[in-house]
């Protein structure tokens, strides 16, 4: 008998796939992150069962804690990278989406250059596309500076940008901002002639909206896991 988890994993792949077709997009071009902050290994392994191929964490070391016990996923780093947790992320995590100054993109380069000389860690450049004072990000206008210092670090591999929207209650008030993420990437690609594939973008209540504004990855937590205690 199929968990609860592995049915809300299925119904969301679903929508993924009607929110993409709706736009004219391959399904295959989203690629779905289940976020299982605050849920222990064990459930999250429900969800890497159910087919689950990305994880996302925000949190350093509660990866740390949950990745030996998981196995067959690609590790996501979502939260906020502080510089004193740089190694520890190298060692658990594939991705990075949360490069938001020169600093981390730096200590990055540096670590990898010193204790993993043959790799290349895919990243995001996170940006506050709500011009939100509490959260991380580059501000939009900052966003080429900070492109142009990531893509001169030749260890890592500049895979697009990362937004995390305001909140609201609607799931179309987060439209603008993911249209204007879209379009900053469109105009920082032209202007760097780097290729930015990805846009990572769109959480449970909203991703559908994201999809359909270009989303190449959506970041799905409670749609999967049920609400966080």
């Amino acid at each position: 008998m199929p968990s609860a988890i592995s049915e809300r994993f299925e119904e969301v792949r679903q929508r993924i796939t009607r929110a993409a077709e709706a736009s004219r997009r391959d399904p295959e071009a989203v690629t779905l992150i289940a976020v299982g902050k605050t849920f222990p290994a064990e459930v999250v392994q429900q969800a890497v069962t159910a087919g689950a191929l990305d994880l996302g964490e925000n949190r350093v070391q509660e990866a740390v804690a949950k990745k030996p016990h998981i196995a067959g996923a690609r590790w996501h780093l979502i939260g906020p990278l502080q510089r004193n947790k740089a190694r520890a992320a190298l060692e658990v995590f594939d991705v990075v989406h949360t490069v938001d100054r020169t600093e981390i993109a730096d200590r990055l380069q540096f670590l990898l250059g010193e204790h993993w000389p043959g790799r290349k860690l895919p990243v995001l450049v996170e940006i506050n596309i709500g011009l939100e004072p509490q959260k991380a990000g580059a501000l939009p206008e900052e966003a080429g500076e900070l492109l142009g210092h990531v893509l001169g670090c030749d260890r890592l591999d500049v895979r697009g940008l990362m937004a995390i929207p305001p909140w609201a209650d609607e799931a179309e008030a987060s439209r603008p901002h993911f249209k204007n993420l879209r379009e900053l990437r469109d105009r920082l690609q032209d202007q760097s002639g780097a290729p930015l594939p990805e846009l990572s973008m769109g959480m449970s209540h909203d991703f559908e909206i994201a999809i359909a504004e270009g989303a190449t990855m959506v970041r799905v937590g409670t749609a999967i896991f049920g609400p966080r205690g």
